[in-house]
């Protein structure tokens, strides 16, 4: 495990690499990001956003997506895998938004993860990115795999366990951005199958690289 004073340097140094660190999924109503980060899963963002335009423009409102037909969303969202569950999930998420919240994405853990198709890691990025509460921690695979190379948890794998672990630890106020600066390291130098350890920012702070 990094001392409290190592983890305050590796959030500062990776932010500072990744000063633009933000979600990489294109959206531009709050619900669309919730819709968007239900397709990213076991899918890549980059996928996703070449998905989402003409998904968007077919169903232009919440009202759109609550009177859809499960079956042609489907033909919207195939290319994501898993499209079945993930078109009904959101038109089920929709009708959720409209029928309970009034039309707006809810602000709390409790309220999001109510939602159709909705857990703590899309919880996190909506209380995040959008509504910027303080300790929003996102934990997605480059999360898990980065957080327990450095050396920021002690061998865990399981989300939840990382992200109580990892809100002890973080500033709150940069905890949500400094998850973003994650997956762009993740995917820029720490990558899962080979890190490019002499490229990285933190090497020194590392537990993989001093280990």
């Amino acid at each position: 495990m990094r001392t409290q004073e190592q983890v305050n340097e590796i959030v500062r140094l990776l932010l500072e690499e990744y000063p633009e660190a933000s979600c990489t999924l294109d959206y531009g109503k709050d619900y669309e990001l919730l819709f968007s980060v239900r397709l990213a899963a076991q899918c890549t963002d980059e996928r996703v956003n070449q998905i989402t335009p003409a998904l968007f423009a077919r169903f232009p409102t919440l009202e759109d997506f609550a009177r859809a037909d499960v079956s042609e969303v489907e033909e919207y969202v195939h290319a994501c895998g898993f499209f079945r569950a993930k078109a009904r999930d959101i038109v089920a998420c929709a009708q959720a938004l409209l029928e309970k919240h009034g039309g707006v994405v809810p602000n709390t853990m409790e309220e999001l993860t109510a939602l159709p198709g909705v857990g703590r890691k899309t919880a996190n990025l909506i209380l995040g990115d959008v509504y910027r509460v303080p300790g929003s921690t996102v934990v997605d695979t480059h999360c898990i795999r980065l957080s327990n190379r450095m050396g920021l948890v002690d061998d865990m794998k399981e989300p939840v366990k990382i992200e109580m672990a990892l809100r002890r630890i973080l500033p709150p106020e940069r905890s949500s951005d400094f998850c973003h600066a994650l997956v762009l390291h993740g995917r820029a130098v720490c990558d899962a199958r080979k890190p490019r350890c002499e490229a990285c920012c933190v090497r020194h702070l590392c537990q993989h690289f001093s280990g």
